[in-house]
């Protein structure tokens, strides 16, 4: 505290590190991540760009060999191929530069990239989301964060059951776009995709990346902690998705299918740009 005296200690930090995914040989983007489940981040992320659509798609991935002066394998290289038939990625999704762990969108060569088809849409997903159920997912989501209880400096990002509240999968990283792809590319793998039925949560605000990534991977809810960008909730409306934002103890704000949402009295506002 500000006055005692000064007291040099350990600390644990959470571990960024590139990580460069290709496809076929083939360079297709470097993210900002902390490792482990990346296999899970590589394919997700490839949902995410609309490069595949189903566990079907996705052949096999390796880490590629040593990548420093020395020779150890830093294992930040990740090739993946693509089952047989599968259009490799069109050049336009190649990233000009690296993406940071804050900035999922970062590399992409323009404007129009920036948004992307999905193969799933969520408009007809006939859920229906206890708002008392859908209260509890918070506290959930932070139990298992085993790594930012020792760090405190990772985001999460797990997929429950709507029905049920059971959670399927968390996964953790530096950068909430990572999180919500390896929670992403772990269905894919369990040939889940589309997630009809789930709600993603996350553990910091719901930006537009989010929201899309979301409806790439056939969400059809996606609640927050904190708040929501105007463009994630104009996107969510657009798209038929839910989108909650301050979900804390026993309140929320619904900025978007909110007829999904039952159970209680619940806040709904209309997203607007401040």
């Amino acid at each position: 505290m500000v006055g005692d005296s000064s007291v040099t200690q350990e600390d644990v930090l959470a571990v960024e590190e590139p990580l460069e995914i290709r496809v076929g040989g083939r360079s297709l983007a470097v993210t900002m991540r902390t490792p482990g489940n990346d296999y899970d981040l590589a394919a997700g992320f490839l949902v995410s760009e609309g490069v595949i659509t189903r566990g079907e798609h996705f052949s096999t991935v390796r880490y590629c060999a040593g990548a420093t002066d020395e020779g150890p394998n830093t294992y930040n290289v990740l090739d993946v191929t693509l089952s047989p038939g599968v259009a490799p990625p069109d050049p336009s999704l190649e990233r000009s530069f690296y993406t940071t762990s804050s900035c999922g969108l970062c590399g992409k060569a323009s404007i129009d990239a920036v948004r992307t088809q999905s193969a799933y849409d969520v408009r007809d997903d006939s859920l229906r989301v206890d708002a008392g159920l859908l209260t509890t997912f918070p506290e959930k989501l932070r139990a298992e964060q085993a790594v930012f209880e020792k760090t405190g400096g990772l985001h999460a990002a797990a997929l429950f059951d709507g029905v049920s509240a059971k959670m399927l999968v968390l996964r953790e990283d530096v950068g909430r776009h990572n999180a919500v792809d390896k929670v992403v590319g772990w269905a894919l793998k369990e040939d889940r995709l589309p997630l009809r039925g789930t709600v993603l949560m996350v553990s910091g605000r719901a930006s537009f990346e989010l929201t899309q990534k979301a409806m790439m991977a056939g969400i059809p809810v996606l609640a927050a902690v904190s708040a929501p960008s105007s463009l994630a909730a104009e996107f969510a409306t657009e798209v038929g998705m839910t989108l909650v934002g301050f979900l804390r103890g026993s309140s929320m704000v619904i900025y978007a299918g909110g007829e999904r949402v039952v159970g209680t009295q619940v806040r709904v506002r209309e997203g607007s740009a401040a």
